[in-house]
């Protein structure tokens, strides 16, 4: 009799954990369309407090994501959408949000003007910049707004603040700041050496940011190297929970996934490089966010597909999307979405984590040559 007690609390315990999912979140996927623009934004449009999805040439109107509007054409070259980034910001303080985009080819800098209505949203240039891999937004001279940063490989490290003045926050124009005469590719931002500054991380080292940001000289420091095809964002946050930044890095154009922890050896920085993931292939993008609320922060990544038109390592094995925890020594990875192309998805180049029906939890908005998809985060 004992014996099949013992079984049947075995098969109780089993079905609780299968059920529960072992403490993985669970995730309804929905294709919002068969684009293949490689950038997605989460905003207001149209400004009836339902947050859309903007992608490429259209935005699609919450709640339900189904109905397109046209924004304008986007250059196309190649396999490419030259449209690299999707960084809500309202630059005309008209108070309809309009957002930042770039590419590689156009080399340009630009911003789309939210019209208000259904006609096309001007195209506006902001500066020349060489070729952008993508550009991020990060609070860089600690005003509580944020600045414009391309990843411009080969190029000067730049970033650009919206000017503003007392009579209106925002003018239209942007303010340059040179930080460096050269970047590579990847790039990420964050304070390095607790001085409560960000740094800007490049492939070569990281740029400590002075006191007096705008005009004083940024400092390199050659600490560490990192890949030659480093992900746009570099994550700087404590990993291991020891009061110091560490780096996570991705490989946008071949095989890795790595952590660089940070180790102080008296007043000297230094970092030991450990890999999270090197069996799959192109990590180019990735978000450091609290996914499955816990109090504790995640990694979001997973593979671009064909990042380079099939000619980078790894191009063609499955898609996937993932999230990664740290269990105290190491991260456990989570997969969200894994197969070929039409059954799995990737990252695209730069997507968006955001609450789209006020649930409270956060769902991932994807965007890619395989699709323009919402995955829903229905918890537990």
């Amino acid at each position: 009799m004992k014996k099949y007690i013992y079984i049947f609390v075995a098969i109780f315990i089993i079905s609780l954990f299968s059920f529960q999912g072992f403490g993985q979140l669970r995730f309804r996927q929905q294709l919002i369309a068969a684009e293949s623009a490689e950038s997605v934004g989460v905003f207001d449009v149209n400004g009836d407090k339902i947050v859309d999805i903007v992608s490429g040439s259209y935005w699609y109107e919450g709640p339900v994501y189904l109905k397109r509007h046209l924004i304008g054409q986007v250059e196309r070259v190649s396999e490419y959408f030259d449209d690299f980034s999707t960084i809500p910001l309202d630059v005309n303080g008209d108070g309809k949000m309009d957002f930042i985009t770039g590419g590689w080819f156009g080399k340009t800098l630009q911003w789309r003007e939210n019209p208000g209505n259904d006609q096309e949203w001007k195209l506006h240039n902001i500066a020349v910049t060489g070729n952008i891999e993508c550009t991020q937004a990060w609070d860089v001279d600690g005003d509580g707004m944020n600045e414009i940063v391309p990843n411009t490989p080969g190029n000067p490290l730049i970033y650009y603040s919206l000017k503003r003045d007392k009579n209106n926050p925002s003018t239209g124009e942007f303010l340059t700041t040179k930080v460096a005469e050269k970047q590579g590719h990847g790039l990420g931002f964050g304070d390095i050496n607790g001085d409560g500054r960000g740094d800007f991380i490049v492939s070569n080292g990281w740029l400590e940011a002075p006191v007096d940001r705008k005009n004083q000289a940024w400092k390199l420091h050659t600490d560490f190297t990192l890949n030659e095809d480093g992900s746009v964002p570099i994550i700087v946050a404590d990993v291991n929970l020891d009061g110091l930044n560490d780096l996570i890095v991705g490989h946008g154009h071949s095989y890795g996934l790595d952590w660089y922890e940070q180790k102080q050896v008296g007043k000297n920085i230094k970092f030991s490089k450990h890999a999270i993931d090197p069996f799959h292939s192109q990590y180019h993008t990735m978000e450091w966010v609290d996914i499955d609320n816990d109090g504790k922060m995640e990694l979001v990544t997973g593979k671009r597909y064909r990042a380079h038109n099939g000619n980078d390592p790894g191009s063609n094995d499955p898609m996937e999307l993932c999230y990664f925890k740290w269990n105290g020594e190491s991260f456990t990875k989570n997969v969200i979405s894994n197969g070929v192309f039409g059954k799995g998805k990737g990252t695209g180049l730069f997507f968006s984590v955001t609450d789209l029906h006020n649930t409270g939890r956060k769902d991932l908005i994807l965007a890619g040559k395989d699709g323009l998809y919402v995955f829903f985060n229905d918890g537990l």
